[in-house]
C-alpha cells in the first residue's frame, strides 16, 4: 500500500498542472498514465480529458477565485505579518502569545477593521502564520505507576 502524500498546490501550480496534463493528452498519452504522472486520480485525469474535449484548453485554465475579497490590502497584510512577528506585547497584550481573538483586536485597532477570530485563525493560516500540526507519533503504552504502601499499612481491597 503507498502512503499518501499531502501536497498543497498554489492556483498557478495548480493551472500549470492542469496544462500540462492536457498537452498530453492532445498527444494521445492514456489518462492512467497522465494520472500516474501528475499524482491525481484517474476520475480527474478524465475530467481534464472532457473538459479539453469539450470546451478547448481556455477551460482549463484558472479562473477568479469565488468568495469575498479580502478587506484587508495586500500591504495591510503584510502589515499583519510584521505585527505577528514583533509579537502580542507591542501590541499592547501582556503575554508573548498570539491567539486568534487577540490578533483580531490587534488588527481592528491598527486598521480599523473587525475580523471574527475564526476568520482570523483562516487568515493566519494563508499566511504561513501558523505552526503546522505536529504528525502524530504512535501511541505510547501508558503505565500507572503506583506507590507501594509503607510498612505497618493495610489495604483493605
Amino acid at each position: 500500500m503507498y502512503a499518501a502524500v499531502t501536497v498543497t498546490l498554489s492556483r498557478d501550480e495548480m493551472e500549470r498542472r492542469r496544462l500540462e496534463a492536457a498537452e498530453d493528452l492532445q498527444k494521445g498519452i492514456t489518462q492512467a498514465r497522465v494520472a500516474r504522472k501528475f499524482g491525481v486520480s484517474r476520475t480527474t485525469a478524465s475530467r481534464w480529458y472532457r473538459t479539453l474535449d469539450g470546451h478547448g484548453m481556455e477551460r482549463l485554465r484558472k479562473r477568479k477565485a469565488p468568495g469575498r475579497p479580502s478587506r484587508l490590502s495586500s500591504s495591510q497584510l503584510a502589515e499583519v505579518c510584521e505585527m505577528f512577528a514583533a509579537g502580542p506585547r507591542t501590541s499592547g497584550f501582556e503575554t508573548d502569545r498570539w491567539t486568534t481573538a487577540r490578533l483580531a483586536q490587534a488588527i481592528e485597532g491598527r486598521f480599523a477593521i473587525r475580523y471574527d477570530p475564526d476568520h482570523v485563525g483562516r487568515l493566519m493560516h494563508r499566511l504561513g502564520l501558523r505552526p503546522k500540526a505536529a504528525p502524530v507519533s504512535p501511541a505510547q503504552p501508558v503505565c500507572e505507576v503506583y506507590v507501594a504502601p509503607g510498612p505497618g499499612i493495610r489495604l483493605h481491597v
